[in-house]
């Protein structure tokens, strides 16, 4: 069936069928690669540890979407490598079901390359996230090859984001740069700082607390010394019979 054939079919739903339960399991096929779950589980950290205090976005890897109510396993569902919801409540979830979801489709996706997936990723995916779901950031990253691509929504039609100068892209949804860092595709603050994972943050407030000890212990040092200096040279004076509390 065509995108265009999906789209109508979908539109001439009436509104009496019988949609299947919502509390359906994601069916998604094992990943190509170690590497690609990292990849996944990287880009899932940061984010969520990026925005712990938000409780309005769902972000997810390697789940189903059904977004079609006529049957649960059907082709009418696609499984992201990563994708974000925003404008949503923050849970768990066994698959995101848009009909269970007041309708909503993810804001920002991405799909990680590999040789049995990029031409789906670059053709028949890439058509469904711009025609069905109307995905406003889309991306595309092989973490073997390094190539790395994005596009946002405009008028319908996916037009590709401009490489900044430290060669990220900007993801407008997420309001965040990504780019690959060390081999992998991370998260980069509006002026380009690297979004760390909890442990980054944690050595990071290690590194400061070593820091500061060491800033402490050194004026600790300098005060010692500047004392030890000032008694050699009162002892200096009083051997010259000069009382250095009179100077």
């Amino acid at each position: 069936m065509t995108i265009a054939q999906e789209l109508d079919f979908q539109e001439g739903i009436c509104q009496d069928v019988i949609f299947p339960p919502g509390d359906l399991y994601s069916d998604e096929p094992p990943l190509e690669s170690e590497l690609h779950l990292r990849q996944i589980i990287l880009l899932l950290t940061c984010l969520e540890w990026l925005w712990r205090d938000r409780n309005d976005f769902y972000a997810a890897g390697n789940l189903t979407i059904y977004y079609s109510p006529r049957q649960r396993k059907s082709e009418y569902f696609r499984g992201p490598d990563f994708f974000v919801v925003l404008g949503t409540e923050r849970k768990t979830r066994k698959s995101w079901v848009v009909w269970e979801e007041d309708g909503k489709y993810p804001n920002v996706i991405l799909e990680i390359l590999s040789n049995s997936t990029a031409n789906t990723d670059k053709g028949l995916k890439k058509t469904i996230y711009q025609q069905t779901f109307r995905t406003l950031d889309y991306f595309w990253f092989d973490p073997y090859t390094q190539e790395f691509a994005g596009f946002h929504l405009v008028d319908g039609e996916y037009q590709p984001l401009q490489v900044s100068e430290q060669g990220y892209l900007w993801s407008h949804q997420l309001g965040l740069y990504l780019g690959v860092y060390e081999g992998l595709l991370r998260f980069f603050t509006r002026d380009g700082q690297l979004v760390p994972t909890p442990e980054e943050t944690a050595e990071q407030a290690e590194q400061k607390a070593e820091q500061a000890e060491q800033k402490a212990e050194q004026s600790q040092q300098q005060a010692e010394q500047a004392e030890q200096k000032a008694e050699r040279l009162a002892a200096k004076l009083r051997e010259l019979n000069i009382d250095p509390d009179t100077i």
